[in-house]
């Protein structure tokens, strides 16, 4: 394992000040959404001609107005100091709800209305009634699906990924990746187990988990985190801190991953050698963790790569992707980030990308660097996931194309390398 030292990078400071228009929308909408998730939606469904009558109308406005007071409410509870499970599940699923019935009142009551109109189906009154029952209907449809699909054991999606500067001893290193487990209100120990019990089947070289672990802190979740303890890799086991550690007690985090032997790389890199080859697999805190105030938490490529040679080939693991300007500009090979959870629920990931460079798969920065995104193993807050399903990802490693005959020789040769020297796994 490398140490690393505490210089603080001006550039990497200079960035981190400055804010987005995202960033400064994001002060005002915990005021705003709310209204809009839950007043569109009843002016579509009620009172957009449909003509209901007056008990349906009253009732069906009640509802709605409750939905306004408590989801607020039952989030603070849930997500604030009190840290209330029960009030985090009712105020988390009334938000994916409300998002979902809110959406499709939107696109249903612009489109559908539309289309009928054009078709000359009926009155206003029967074009009005038929948006309602079709937005309940595939609001419904999808938030049972949505459901089923957040909670079942992500597939695993596999691909290849081809490095320009891997050497050939080290072709078809498998390195499998989870993220934003997000272990939290809702009980997840049994999923926990099942998705680590995948992961083994994998056969990998190197697990990395890419932060943001749980919803609470390592004392709180240790049990729905403990099957991470259970996960199998010949080479290593690496992790690193997302920005929901540090709403949680960080330092636990990395406490417990060390307690159940995952290796925390926080601004540091260890070396992976195979047949004659070598790859740097480095670290670095989330990009909110120096905002924090936690003594020594930051995000620090340059300490990450104190010592490593810089012709090596280097797979980083930072939790957001927006950290591969910063990767591009050092020449990292390969940087492996979650955070998006592919939008989650779409269409929320219009929104994602206002803040991230990419939102799932892999994508090419730079001059050399590639960056792969995960749309997570877990979800956050609204057990929901609607047209962005979660992964567990194995990349195959591979040289460049045409090494031919120095991979099989450097397969021949890996096969009788052992690891031993100090700092190499």
């Amino acid at each position: 394992m490398t140490d690393t030292s505490n210089t603080r990078p001006a550039d990497s400071e200079a960035r981190a000040s400055r804010q987005s228009p995202l960033h400064r929308l994001m002060r005002y909408l915990p005021l705003i959404a709310p209204v809009l998730l839950w007043a569109v939606p009843c002016w579509v469904l009620l009172y957009g001609g449909q003509h209901w009558p007056l008990p349906v109308t009253l009732v069906g406005t009640a509802l709605f107005v409750l939905g306004l007071v408590v989801m607020p409410l039952a989030m603070g509870r849930g997500h604030g100091k009190r840290q209330q499970d029960g009030a985090a599940i009712l105020g988390d699923t009334l938000l994916g709800s409300s998002w979902v019935l809110f959406t499709w009142s939107v696109l249903l009551g612009i489109v559908l209305r539309l289309a009928l109109t054009l078709a000359g189906v009926g009155t206003g009154e029967d074009r009005a009634r038929i948006v309602t029952w079709a937005v309940l209907g595939v609001t419904a449809v999808l938030l049972v699906w949505g459901y089923a699909e957040a909670r079942r054991v992500p597939r695993v999606r596999r691909l290849d990924v081809q490095l320009p500067r891997l050497g050939a001893g080290l072709d078809g290193l498998r390195v499998a990746l989870i993220t934003d487990t997000h272990y939290g209100p809702l009980d997840r120990a049994r999923w926990s187990a099942r998705v680590c019990e995948t992961v083994n089947t994998l056969d990998a070289d190197v697990v990395c988990h890419t932060g943001d672990i749980a919803d609470g802190t390592a004392e709180r979740r240790r049990a729905q985190a403990a099957p991470l303890g259970t996960v199998q890799a010949t080479r290593a086991r690496v992790y690193v801190t997302g920005n929901h550690e540090y709403y949680s007690e960080a330092q636990g985090w990395v406490d417990l991953m060390g307690e159940l032997g995952w290796e925390p790389l926080r601004n540091r890199h260890l070396l992976l050698e195979r047949g004659g080859d070598t790859l740097v697999v480095a670290g670095v805190d989330d990009v909110t963790a120096e905002s924090s105030g936690l003594a020594g938490h930051r995000a620090h490529l340059d300490g990450a790569l104190n010592g490593a040679d810089p012709d090596l080939p280097v797979l980083l693991l930072a939790h957001q992707p927006k950290f591969v300007d910063r990767a591009a500009a050092a020449g990292i090979d390969l940087q492996l980030s979650g955070h998006t959870h592919g939008g989650q629920i779409w269409p929320f990931h219009y929104l994602v990308r206002l803040d991230q460079p990419a939102l799932a798969g892999l994508t090419h920065h730079g001059a050399r660097t590639l960056l792969y995104t995960s749309r997570g193993t877990g979800f956050w807050g609204p057990p929901f996931r609607v047209f962005a399903p979660s992964e567990i990802t194995l990349l195959v490693l591979r040289p460049p194309a045409g090494a031919g005959l120095g991979v099989a020789l450097a397969r021949l040769v890996g096969s009788n390398t052992s690891a031993g020297r100090a700092g190499i796994v």
